[in-house]
């Protein structure tokens, strides 16, 4: 998936604590690497944290006042180790499904030193508007921005 336009490439820093008694990435730290490439490559939820570095595509970052971006559902499938490097590891992100009020982004990362594939994943969000609890259905900009980095499921 990496040579298609539509995938956004992050570098994600690896922790020393990250690493396991068997000197590979621990399995709940790689959702913690997929979370940051996700803030990465697509902003922090709207209305959190302080200004910072502009995120690729401000999908996440760009919602109205009050919407949180909330994690439905993760799928992780671990195909190599991912060996703590003192070097970020490379994380591909793009998007693989859009839905009336949910999005799916795809990830893969990589070892940074051999290039292998390690980890495929997705994770489904949905925005919720935080007053209320109600599900919000994506806008035509958000629409907009999700299809340029539409590419298929790393499941499929």
């Amino acid at each position: 998936m990496s040579s298609n336009s539509s995938v956004i490439h992050c570098s994600v820093g690896m922790r020393w604590g990250d690493m396991d008694a068997y000197g590979h990435v621990n399995n709940v730290e790689i959702v913690r690497i997929l979370e940051e490439a996700r803030v990465h490559a697509f902003g922090p939820p709207g209305g959190t944290g302080g200004p910072g570095l502009q995120p690729a595509v401000p999908l996440f970052s760009d919602v109205p006042p009050g919407t949180r971006s909330l994690v439905v559902e993760h799928r992780v499938r671990y195909v190599a180790e991912l060996t703590y490097r003192n070097i970020p590891a490379d994380v591909d992100v793009w998007i693989s499904a859009v839905k009336g009020a949910s999005l799916t982004l795809a990830y893969v990362i990589h070892d940074p030193v051999t290039g292998q594939a390690c980890v495929r994943a997705e994770t489904t969000l949905a925005f919720v508007d935080g007053a209320t609890g109600a599900l919000q259905r994506l806008t035509a900009t958000q629409r907009e921005m999700a299809a340029a980095h539409k590419g298929a499921s790393v499941f499929a």
